[in-house]
């Protein structure tokens, strides 16, 4: 079945479940979680694989063991489509696009391109991206520019990230259960594929081994 958007019952079960955390409301919420929620993420993903790389539907099951915090399900619903992450909650649709987790030997190539020729290119591709409503992003940034590089240096904001990746979010509204939702999805990935594009050509995947990968969000 093609996507159509979430009805305002996804939206409905998010607030609920951010109210009441329990199995209990899960429970008794689950078949409405499948059909409102669930489905409509499963849909969009299968239509967007196909262009944007394999997909895959998070669990909406916390990993509580090692948390202080000791919720039991997550108040989104979150899907990686190639190195994008798509999110549903009661604050609406969000996605990012990019790689969000640089280990040590994607950060060390990262930090050489910017400060080199490439890191012109990597300055125009930002500014376009947050000039067209998306904010930069990443799991850590500097207060100053890292050791060896000049405080001064015309890419010193790129230089301080160690993750980078572009996200928009945007808020509940009526074309959310409709199929403009997708389109909504997919213009953000077009505007921020030249971003993926450089960030595979200077960065690439890591070495480091699987287990210690990061997040691609």
């Amino acid at each position: 079945m093609a996507f159509g958007g979430w009805p305002e019952a996804a939206i409905d079960f998010f607030e609920g479940l951010e109210r009441d955390n329990s199995k209990t409301y899960w429970t008794a919420h689950r078949a409405i979680y499948d059909e409102a929620v669930l489905g409509p993420m499963t849909e969009l993903t299968e239509d967007l694989a196909g262009d944007f790389g394999p997909a895959r539907i998070l669990r909406p099951y916390r990993d509580i063991r090692f948390s202080k915090d000791k919720t039991l399900y997550r108040t989104e619903i979150g899907a990686m489509v190639g190195f994008a992450y798509i999110r549903l909650s009661a604050d609406g649709l969000g996605a990012g696009n990019g790689l969000f987790h640089l280990l040590p030997d994607q950060l060390a190539r990262y930090r050489q391109a910017v400060a080199g020729p490439p890191g012109a290119e990597l300055g125009r591709i930002t500014t376009a991206i947050t000039a067209g409503g998306a904010e930069l992003i990443g799991h850590d940034r500097l207060k100053t520019v890292p050791r060896g590089y000049p405080a001064d240096h015309p890419r010193a904001e790129l230089l301080r990230y160690k993750g980078l990746a572009a996200f928009r979010q945007w808020p509940p509204e009526p074309w959310l259960s409709t199929p403009a939702a997708k389109d909504h999805i997919t213009g953000f990935l077009a505007a921020t594929a030249p971003l993926i594009a450089w960030l595979e050509r200077q960065v690439g995947p890591s070495a480091e081994p699987a287990g210690s990968r990061g997040s691609r969000r």
